[in-house]
């Protein structure tokens, strides 16, 4: 399993410090939450911020839009070369077409789904993905409790994928923490975002390597 902490729980006032001590205890990606205020209510950061970010990063930034205008944001996000630009699909009119940009700028393309929003629905989008994050709380804000139903949507999508793009990553984003890990590994989840669970323990390399299962 790969672990991408979310600064979106990090302490702002030492944004560097925990930066690389998530890099440093081994995580995966470094999992970054960008929010508009109007896809979600909340607001959060800029790409100033997000640029250091990637200057003290020893590990690829995953970069999550929670945004209305997603091309927008793509195309402010991609100078700084993050592995990954995930996007909602609720909020994309034309995702066939995101993904093609995301590509053609060296990002690889993944799809976000809210935990209303059945696998189903991105079948056709499938073979053109990297990965797909499965929200497992409701998008906005940190800390929030896991939604069980993402086990069953991860497994679904487990089978979909390996019939259409195996090569195709599923991550979690939600109140993962070593008491749910067991159950998203068994789900075929292949990357676990955790915020709150890692940055609020006082041992962050073993908050992470207890995920690494």
């Amino acid at each position: 399993m790969k672990v991408a902490p979310s600064i979106l729980s990090a302490d702002f006032g030492n944004l560097q410090r925990d930066v690389e001590e998530i890099c440093n205890a081994g995580c995966d990606f470094v999992h970054v939450d960008v929010m508009d205020g109007h896809f979600v209510p909340n607001l959060t950061i800029g790409p100033v911020v997000v640029s250091a970010v990637a200057a003290c990063a020893t590990k690829p930034l995953d970069i999550h839009l929670m945004v209305e205008n997603n091309t927008f944001f793509v195309e402010l996000f991609a100078p700084l070369k993050p592995e990954y630009i995930s996007f909602h699909i609720e909020e994309e009119k034309h995702p066939h077409r995101l993904i093609q940009k995301i590509r053609s700028l060296g990002i690889k393309p993944a799809i976000v789904l809210n935990p209303h929003t059945p696998p189903e629905s991105i079948e056709f989008l499938l073979k053109n993905l990297d990965m797909v994050l499965l929200m497992s709380v409701n998008p906005g804000f940190g800390g929030q409790s896991f939604i069980d139903s993402v086990i069953e949507k991860a497994s679904r999508l487990n089978v979909m994928r390996n019939k259409i793009n195996s090569n195709c990553l599923i991550e979690v984003d939600g109140g993962v923490n070593d008491k749910n890990i067991k159950l998203l590994k068994d789900a075929g989840v292949d990357v676990v975002v955790a915020g709150s669970y890692v940055f609020k323990n006082s041992d962050r390399k073993k908050a992470i390597e207890s995920l690494q299962i």
